[in-house]
């Protein structure tokens, strides 16, 4: 029960990674706020945790929206009166498309979800952080840190690179107050996020390229689980990272240093 006693704020955690580390740091004892775009999606992940006899709270809210987050956070401060892990982690792939064929309001969305969510999602929490210290971890991705060869998602990638600077900034600004802030990029994960992907002539931009071997060297090709993720999620929000802050970990099996 490394989270005793804590209380952790997970966005994105109707699904996939943000479900898995959700019921991870339930069952680790930490009091869990789920918040997802779809209220019914953050209660099942809800009714799994209560199932497990853990403690957990149900938010919905569209992260690019202030007053949906500030409204979120007051909510967990009237349920339980602290905060301590902020787990950012919703985001969508967006559209990835050819630059002239990109329009202006596809890449507004996916910067708004990835970039500015993040942003509010920290925004809101921090005053109730530095009473206490606590961690933040935010979710970028391979891509855009690691990862160029995926031509066509330059919205999404810009995101993610933008989510890193973003956490380096705010890891020395708030470690006086003893608030951590890492940053997990994930590759290849067995989740849902490409159901809000859409793809279009991405063979007209795109060099071809063969990895006869597969492009997971570590585990053969198979992608990784959200459970794996969720296990370096465990980790950055537990006393065992205590002199963690401003890192960039990447969880893809060595993937990413051989397509990048």
């Amino acid at each position: 029960m490394q989270l005793k006693g804590k209380v952790a704020f997970v966005t994105g955690g109707g699904s996939g990674i943000g479900k898995a580390a959700a019921r991870l740091l339930a069952a680790e004892g930490a009091r869990v706020a789920v918040l997802d775009v779809d209220k019914k999606d953050a209660e099942r992940t809800v009714k799994e945790i209560e199932g497990k006899d853990g403690e957990a709270l149900a938010l919905a809210a569209d992260v690019s929206q202030p007053s949906e987050m500030e409204k979120s956070v007051e909510r967990i401060i009237e349920e339980w009166g602290r905060l301590d892990i902020v787990f950012a982690n919703a985001g969508i792939n967006g559209v990835w498309a050819p630059l002239e064929e990109l329009q202006p309001d596809e890449w507004d969305k996916t910067l708004e979800i990835n970039l500015k969510g993040t942003f509010l999602t920290v925004k809101y929490a921090v005053p109730h952080l530095k009473k206490r210290g606590g961690s933040v971890i935010v979710t970028s991705s391979v891509n855009g840190t690691r990862v160029f060869s995926n031509t066509g998602a330059t919205a999404y990638s810009s995101s993610k690179a933008a989510q890193v600077a973003f956490t380096k900034m705010i890891a020395l600004e708030l470690a006086p107050h003893k608030i951590r802030a890492n940053v997990i990029c994930p590759g290849a994960i067995e989740t849902n996020i490409g159901e809000n992907t859409e793809q279009r002539n991405l063979s007209e931009v795109r060099i071809p390229v063969e990895y006869p071997e597969g492009t997971i060297p570590l585990t053969a090709g198979k992608p990784g689980t959200a459970d794996d993720v969720a296990q370096l999620v465990l980790f950055l929000a537990s006393d065992a990272s205590r002199h963690i802050s401003g890192t960039e970990m990447w969880i893809d099996g060595a993937g990413s240093l051989l397509v990048g």
